[in-house]
């Protein structure tokens, strides 16, 4: 039988009676609850946990409620909030409403009533997120290579494919392993004049040095013909994934593909037409490669030309919620999962992951994470153990002085995150007032 999560309430209430009624029962109910009396307290619960539901009292000693239910919503925008107010005015109501709340209650509160606005509450949610999940089928086309993201640097690599794709012109794709760049590439053809045409891969690092002259080129003789993927892709795109791996005679053949738009096969005399596009990958730095000997300066210069960086996810970011939703909702369909969404902590843990593997160890992340979720939301529990106990990296230095100056800084970032009052903050820190915003200045902190 299938564990079926219990759901959390934060109720944010300072009358130690009606809080403490409310948490009492809501437990006998079955809900997961958590208390707070301040608006401080309230918002540092939910930096903690994502709640599903908030249950904010108007007048709190240090703010406003529905003022705290906008800045919870902020924190987590699937938080739904109930509303306690001591009058039942059209007025008050309205505010309620305006503020994000799904209904309010008046005090003294009644249990039963209570308990059928939470009932309905969670029964307007499941529809809610049915009804999102079956919009972004039917309105998802085939995008099993759609480039996903909307940062800078995405959108920059997006503008320079476009451009480069309605030229027909061959391309050098760079990029650290894992980046996506044959997705790039395939974006490359589909955006271009011949999108009609074959796209093949080839890819250079997975097979024997002898294997790779005839794969590209084709073989004739007594063994029979091969005709390679040249004379295979005809007037589509060919994709040489490390092409530093090509063998020097094999990349002469490459440079004449290009130059001369003609190839011979491997034991044949007669030369055939050779139309393709190329795009070529690489995670290695090709000057440092042609130094070496490894690489032929002019086929270089011949794809270096048209050249695109593909940066990797710790420059994009920004992009890893979009990522998280498109990859939940591929691995979903594939194994018939109820998974919808990443819950907001879950996204703030991928955000502060490190990524060496980039958007594949991602896209792996997630399809683990899919497999082991038990609901519409992927929860950290259901991510691999390695990113649940991801910590602050470290200073990339050796010199002490600044590695104190890293975790001075992370530190006093937390404290101010955690207590934005700064006279508070100070406190905490056991610093005078004037000695943190001494250090805000000298470390450089944006608040």
């Amino acid at each position: 039988m299938m564990f079926k999560r219990a759901h959390s309430v934060l109720i944010v209430e300072d009358e130690d009676i009606i809080r403490t009624s409310l948490r009492e029962f809501l437990v006998e109910e079955g809900y997961e609850v958590a208390v707070a009396s301040t608006v401080a307290a309230g918002i540092h619960q939910a930096k903690l946990k994502d709640y599903d539901v908030a249950i904010c009292d108007v007048q709190l000693p240090d703010g406003d409620g529905l003022v705290l239910l906008r800045r919870l919503q902020q924190l987590n925008p699937n938080i739904s909030g109930l509303i306690i107010t001591a009058y039942a005015t059209v007025e008050n109501a309205i505010e309620a409403f305006k503020s994000g709340a799904f209904d309010f209650l008046v005090k003294p509160v009644i249990f039963d009533d209570l308990a059928n606005k939470l009932r309905r509450l969670f029964e307007y949610r499941e529809l809610y997120l049915e009804n999102q999940a079956l919009r972004r089928e039917l309105s998802r086309r085939d995008d099993s290579d759609e480039i996903v993201g909307s940062s800078k640097a995405i959108q920059h690599v997006r503008d320079a494919i476009r451009k480069v794709a309605v030229t027909n012109a061959n391309a050098l794709l760079v990029g650290e392993s894992g980046t996506g760049k044959e997705l790039f590439a395939r974006a490359i053809h589909k955006w271009g004049p011949k999108q009609n045409e074959r796209f093949m891969v080839a890819s250079c690092s997975t097979r024997p040095d002898a294997e790779l002259e005839s794969m590209l080129f084709g073989t004739v003789g007594n063994a029979g013909e091969n005709p390679g993927l040249f004379r295979h892709v005809g007037q589509g795109t060919l994709f040489l994934d490390e092409v530093t791996q090509l063998p020097l005679a094999t990349q002469g053949k490459l440079l004449r593909a290009i130059e001369k738009q003609e190839v011979t096969p491997v034991g044949g005399t007669e030369p055939y037409a050779a139309n393709a596009r190329v795009i070529a990958a690489t995670t290695k730095d090709l000057t440092v490669e042609i130094a070496a000997g490894r690489f032929q300066e002019d086929l270089f210069y011949r794809l270096d030309g048209v050249k695109i960086c593909i940066p990797p996810l710790r420059e994009r970011l920004d992009d890893i919620p979009e990522l998280v939703e498109f990859f939940i909702g591929k691995h979903a369909r594939a194994m018939g999962r109820k998974a919808t969404l990443a819950s907001s902590d879950t996204i703030r843990l991928l955000m502060s992951a490190q990524w060496k593997g980039n958007v594949r160890q991602l896209d792996n992340a997630i399809e683990r994470a899919v497999m082991m979720s038990e609901g519409t939301h992927v929860r950290p529990t259901d991510l691999p153990p390695d990113l649940r106990g991801a910590e602050q990296p470290l200073p990339d230095t050796d010199d002490l002085r600044s590695a104190l100056r890293h975790y001075e800084r992370l530190h006093i970032l937390r404290v101010l995150d955690q207590f934005p009052d700064k006279r508070e903050a100070a406190k905490r820190l056991k610093l005078g007032l004037s000695s943190l915003y001494r250090k805000i200045e000298e470390l450089g902190i944006d608040l």
